[in-house]
């Protein structure tokens, strides 16, 4: 399941942009060109697939806060933020094609004043000879195709803060819906991990495997307990974990009533070092590690400026994980780093997109209006 191009508009500083997506996609740019806003605009996507997107943006600060706030020319259209993805299962060559849209509440309508607004959804499906709507939603009302091939009304409205994406999802008749659903919600995001003394990373967790790290870290040591007392293979995660922490190596004792994890580090060879004790970098690194090493990955893996408080010499084996995790799964990644950029490069064969500012917009440099960028073709070659 491949993410193949997303479409941003009137979101932040993304006035319209739309782009073609590789296996990896490595976003380069100074602060304050806008890359956490593409990061943030497919985060977005996910978060209406679990109905959450008007509760995600209110607390940016509801829509006056996250709608475009430049020029606007009245042939626009109302003031609306629509995100769209393309996802294709190439094995089944299926393709599934959802777009939201968000505004405000009209003058005189049910509703809070500055609540974000669902108005508009539709999901199809493309087999191979033309794409299918599945799902339509215009303001509270939803039409769906049901086993005969009609489109038909849903007996239920939406509220104006629910997705239709959700509510069918939820209902369990619909499966291209469900499928689509599956896809993203087994999306990753990544943005930093909390390095404070009660962060979830330095704490024991539940004795519970872990195919795959929780966003907030919360699983971390029995995701490096499945790897290593489950697939009983950590070669890779030593083999990058010498190389970053020093010739450290992970001490993962088997779990019983809790799953916890150590570091033995070269010139103490008789002591193991618990996470309460290790410092920010060293534990942010873990946090990344078993994010991208971990026993199952998600289909795709979003990392904002994970490079934030690690040392430079940890940059090298942190493009190696991500080179390792990018022969199974989709990884975007969002960095300011010129050193971890060069180094993805040349492990993952991709050239940076650099991330601008043109006339207040966020913009990738060399980009077409199609969303191709010049020269990648090249790179795959």
């Amino acid at each position: 399941m491949r993410l193949r191009s997303m479409f941003a508009k009137n979101y932040r500083s993304l006035r319209s942009i739309r782009m073609d997506l590789a296996d990896t996609t490595l976003f380069l740019g100074e602060n304050g060109a806008g890359k956490s806003n593409l990061y943030r605009a497919l985060q977005l996507v996910q978060a209406a697939v679990r109905g959450r997107l008007g509760y995600e943006l209110a607390a940016e600060g509801g829509m006056l806060s996250a709608l475009w706030s430049g020029s606007r020319r009245t042939s626009d259209g109302p003031a609306r933020i629509r995100l769209e993805v393309e996802i294709v299962d190439e094995e089944r060559a299926v393709t599934f094609r959802y777009h939201v849209e968000a505004g405000l509440r009209p003058p005189a309508a049910a509703g809070f004043a500055l609540e974000p607004q669902i108005k508009a959804e539709e999901l199809s499906v493309e087999t191979g000879r033309r794409a299918v709507t599945m799902m339509r939603r215009a303001g509270p009302g939803i039409s769906v195709r049901d086993v005969a091939g009609r489109m038909q009304d849903y007996p239920d409205e939406a509220l104006t803060s629910e997705t239709a994406i959700a509510l069918l999802g939820d209902a369990g008749h619909f499966p291209e819906v469900a499928a689509f659903r599956r896809i993203v919600n087994n999306w990753r995001f990544f943005h930093g991990f909390r390095t404070d003394r009660a962060s979830p990373l330095r704490h024991p967790c539940l004795p519970v495997t872990g195919p795959m790290l929780d966003e907030d870290g919360s699983n971390l040591a029995a995701v490096f307990a499945t790897l290593a007392h489950i697939r009983q293979d950590t070669v890779e995660l030593d083999r990058i974990l010498a190389s970053a922490l020093g010739g450290a190596r992970l001490v993962v004792s088997e779990p019983g009533e809790t799953a916890e994890f150590g570091l033995m580090l070269p010139d103490f060879p008789h002591r193991v070092f618990h996470p309460r004790e290790l410092s920010d970098g060293q534990i942010r690194f873990l946090g990344l590690a078993a994010a991208l090493l971990s026993y199952r990955l998600p289909a795709l893996i979003a990392l904002n400026e994970p490079e934030a408080s690690l040392h430079p010499d940890m940059l090298v084996p942190l493009a190696d994980m991500i080179a390792e995790a990018s022969k199974s799964t989709q990884v975007w990644i969002v960095t300011h780093s010129v050193q971890l950029a060069e180094a993805v490069r040349e492990r993952c064969g991709v050239r940076p997109r650099k991330v601008i500012r043109e006339n207040g917009a966020t913009w990738i440099e060399g980009m077409r209006l199609t969303g191709a960028i010049a020269g990648d073709d090249d790179d795959d070659e």
